[in-house]
């Protein structure tokens, strides 16, 4: 399943390629958070390429620190940047992995990223929508790869 998704977004890439005369920087960060349904906090990685100067593909991965067993998630993101303002919002495809269990569900997330410097720290509200619902709070910090 991971691989077909990954597959359908590296093609998408190629389809819709990138104009690196217009578009941002591409950016690395790592974020930890706390699921406020879960009761639990994660820690992650995400990763920022631009499609345009206001559009990125926006991948990322959260480790749920839960008292037994393990929880994953995936994420597969497009995040709208608003012009002039340090705001954003996006959604994609989220799946939660854990013990030996798979769910795919839909999430949406809006935040606040300052975007002076190489370092862009961060906060995002993230909501997780599978057979139920949960909400997730972030922070973070993003670097500029090039």
């Amino acid at each position: 399943m991971i691989r077909r998704i990954l597959t359908v977004a590296a093609l998408l890439l190629c389809a819709v390629g990138v104009d690196r005369a217009a578009a941002q920087r591409s950016h690395f960060g790592l974020h930890g958070g706390y699921n406020f349904d879960l009761e639990e906090g994660l820690i992650g990685a995400q990763l920022h390429m631009p499609l345009t100067p206001s559009i990125e593909l926006y991948p990322s991965f959260d480790y749920y620190l839960v008292d037994s067993g393990s929880l994953v998630g995936f994420n597969g993101d497009l995040k709208f940047r608003t012009p002039g303002t340090p705001l954003y919002f996006g959604g994609g495809l989220n799946i939660l992995r854990g013990g030996g269990n798979s769910e795919t569900g839909l999430n949406l997330f809006g935040g606040f990223e300052t975007r002076y410097g190489r370092t862009h720290p961060y906060i995002e509200g993230r909501g997780l929508f599978h057979n139920g619902s949960t909400f997730q709070l972030l922070f973070g910090i993003n670097i500029t790869l090039y």
